[in-house]
This record gives C-alpha cells, sequence and structure tokens, in this order.
C-alpha cells in the first residue's frame, strides 16, 4: 500500500502564528504606555482566530504575553515583580472570592510604576488560573469604569459590556494613565482586526 503524501503545511506568520493569508500584523498600531503590561494566556487561546491577546502584545511595546494555565509560582512571581514593578490584576471581584487588597491609591497615581496582569481565557478558564495560581489571587484589582459595549461581534458574550482581552487591557491602561485618547489606537487596531475575521467567515461559510 503506497503512503499518502501529507498536504503541505500552511505558510504561517512568524510574528502573529497565523496562516500568512489570514495575518493580522498590518493592524499593529505600535505604541507604548507607562503602565507595564502583562499578559497571560490560556493554551486553548493561542491558536483562536478570534483571539485578540496576540495584536495587543504586537501593538504594545514592551508588554509580555506568557501562556499557561498553571504557572510554576517562583516563575510566575518573577513575572509579576520583573522590574520592580507593582502587579495590578485586571478582574472584577467575584461572589465567594476572598476580597482582594485594595489598591495603593498613592501607587495608582504613579502609572510608570505599575504593570497591568491581564488573563486571556475564556470565563471559565479565567477562575481556573485565578484558583491554581494562588499569587494571582492575592493581588490588587482594577476594575473598569463607564464599560462600553464591545465592538467584539465576532465571538459571542453573555452581555453587551463584556469585551475582549483588547478592549479590556486597553480601556484599563487607559484607566490607569488618566488618558481616554491614550487607548483609541489600540480601539482601531481592534476594528481593522474584527473587520477582517468577520470576512473570513463570510467567505468561509457563505449563506
Amino acid at each position: 500500500m503506497t503512503n499518502l503524501p501529507s498536504p503541505p503545511r500552511r505558510a504561517t506568520c512568524a510574528a502573529c502564528l497565523r496562516a500568512q493569508s489570514a495575518c493580522i500584523c498590518h493592524w499593529v498600531r505600535p505604541l507604548s504606555s507607562r503602565a507595564d503590561l502583562l499578559i497571560l494566556q490560556h493554551p486553548l487561546e493561542v491558536r483562536n482566530a478570534k483571539n485578540s491577546a496576540r495584536l495587543l502584545h504586537l501593538c504594545l511595546g514592551g508588554s509580555r504575553l506568557e501562556v499557561g494555565e498553571a504557572f510554576d509560582a517562583a516563575a510566575l512571581h518573577a513575572l509579576l515583580y520583573a522590574g520592580g514593578r507593582v502587579p495590578l490584576l485586571l478582574y472584577p471581584e467575584t461572589p465567594g472570592d476572598a476580597a482582594a487588597p485594595t489598591p495603593d491609591p498613592v501607587l495608582m497615581a504613579q502609572p510608570e510604576r505599575l504593570r497591568l496582569v491581564v488573563l486571556d481565557a475564556t470565563w471559565r478558564k479565567s477562575r481556573k488560573m485565578l484558583y491554581v495560581n494562588p499569587e494571582l489571587q492575592h493581588l490588587p484589582r482594577v476594575a473598569l469604569h463607564d464599560v462600553p459595549a464591545s465592538a467584539y461581534r465576532i465571538r459571542k458574550a453573555h452581555a453587551a459590556h463584556q469585551l475582549s482581552t483588547l478592549e479590556a487591557a486597553a480601556l484599563a491602561l487607559a484607566q490607569l494613565e488618566g488618558d481616554a485618547a491614550a487607548c483609541r489606537p489600540l480601539l482601531q487596531a481592534f476594528d481593522g482586526f474584527v473587520q477582517q475575521q468577520a470576512a473570513l467567515f463570510s467567505r468561509l461559510n457563505p449563506s
């Protein structure tokens, strides 16, 4: 019996990790922020075509994106406190959890000393990440104020205010820096990304 040759692998972009035909690098809008950004991405999100965290990481110079669910405690501690930054977790207060410490108002006025920590996962998976990484549970938390409706129409949400990882991080960084305009380049990049993904989905699933 003759072995059939394996189909050729699609060429992949080394930066965004997508097929070159679906590359999103042209939506990257390079910018910097005074607050640092650490993205902890669940492994199931890495190859998800609708995921926005990679675009966020590519846009924001100096950000870090680490993939995992249960992180080594020492490695996670080093990531959280690298460079002497103070980590804050972007996560709502959840019923049944021990109360997280209150952010220091003096530090909150100094974004250059802060590191925003974002969990890139579904709600259920983010709860698991929080549970299996106790150090994350003990971080002061950041809550978003005046949350607009999400533009994330390519992924189902249970409520209009449930945002993509990119949208949530962009709004949180703008909030920390006291500059509403700071998040606009990220949100513009996100709009282009969403339009591209919606067009690709329409071509693959014609009505």
